[in-house]
């Protein structure tokens, strides 16, 4: 039993003893390696970087290739005019330096060096600033011309919807009599059908554009929606929602101010969780309904959504698709549902 005390005893003293080489191996492929970059140039820690420039040009030009004759001796040559340069490029920047000096004070911190080594050799050399603005641009380009590409989808759909279509007709009859089917006279060219249809289409998508007030996700685009502007505006956008939530609280609050129609429009906008481009979107008949129903008043309003509510339910129930869904929910239970089904 004592023996295998010993034998262990003497193990731990091996591994201690060689413990610290080791370590010291792992920063073989760090900076100069073993060498001091320091001592490699000639120069010490107080040297400016004026010296350790001068330093190395002087051993640049004295280890350089070119210089030396015979394989041996250029062979020789380059690998120390390599360490030279080595050296140079840790040396010659602040931060890099800086890294080197603290592995030269903190030997034994080895794996915070090669954090720090390979985080200054792996890391991007673009300043994130302009990698901020190139992304937030970017952003802005694609969100311009993506609302743009909506707003074109839905002219084309809204000139396609015989509603609208006739409507367009009706208003610009003049001008296609004029441009399609009355071009007589000497330095008019008479149509042919396919240039007809044409020119009346690009007649409709004009006064469909001019006529139609299109919101939501599909209205025209503008600049001050982009994110760039946004964000330039945010200041002044900030400024006005707590200038204006304060003189909300202010006169209806504080007051108790009678309620404008924008006023009563917002309240009920509020109560059905509605976007402003969504509310936009309703028609003028269903707006009046809602103001006449007094919805912007809470009790109202909840009044009101429990009939809707109510509403939904018998026309649910009256729905032949909907009876087989229940029906089969019934029957199965929440599972899968088959092509058979």
């Amino acid at each position: 039993m004592p023996h295998r005390q010993s034998q262990s005893w003497i193990y731990t003293c091996l591994l201690v003893s060689i413990l610290p080489t080791l370590c010291l191996g792992l920063l073989d492929g760090l900076y100069c390696g073993k060498e001091n970059c320091y001592d490699v140039l000639g120069v010490t820690r107080e040297s400016s970087k004026s010296e350790i420039g001068k330093a190395y040009r002087l051993l640049a030009r004295k280890y350089h290739p070119d210089l030396h004759r015979g394989e041996e001796a250029k062979a020789l040559a380059e690998e120390q005019f390599k360490l030279v340069a080595t050296a140079y490029e840790i040396l010659r920047d602040e931060e890099s330096r800086t890294d080197y000096d603290y592995m030269l004070d903190n030997p034994d911190a080895y794996y915070a060096h090669y954090y720090r080594y390979y985080r200054r050799r792996v890391a991007p050399k673009v300043d994130v600033r302009v990698v901020i603005v190139v992304t937030l641009t970017v952003i802005s380009v694609i969100q311009y011309y993506s609302g743009w590409q909506r707003y074109d989808a839905a002219i084309k759909y809204f000139a396609t919807v015989p509603k609208y279509r006739n409507k367009a007709l009706d208003i610009a009859r003049d001008e296609i009599q004029e441009r399609v089917h009355n071009r007589k006279g000497k330095n008019r060219k008479s149509l042919s059908k396919t240039e007809q249809k044409e020119e009346i289409e690009r007649i409709i998508r004009k006064v469909i554009e001019e006529k139609m007030d299109v919101q939501g996700g599909y209205a025209k685009p503008t600049l001050w929606d982009v994110l760039w502007v946004q964000l330039l505006i945010c200041p002044y956008t900030l400024f006005n929602f707590i200038a204006w939530h304060s003189l909300w609280f202010w006169r209806y609050t504080v007051l108790k101010q009678p309620y404008g129609r924008e006023q009563q429009l917002y309240l009920i906008r509020r109560h059905m969780g509605m976007g402003q481009h969504q509310f936009n979107s309703l028609e003028d008949k269903q707006i009046e309904e809602y103001l006449q129903l007094e919805l912007w008043q809470r009790d109202n309003f909840i009044a009101w959504k429990a009939d809707q509510d109510e509403d939904m339910k018998k026309k649910l129930a009256e729905n032949p698709r909907y009876k087989a869904y229940r029906r089969y929910m019934k029957n199965h239970g929440p599972g899968r549902i088959t092509f058979e089904d």
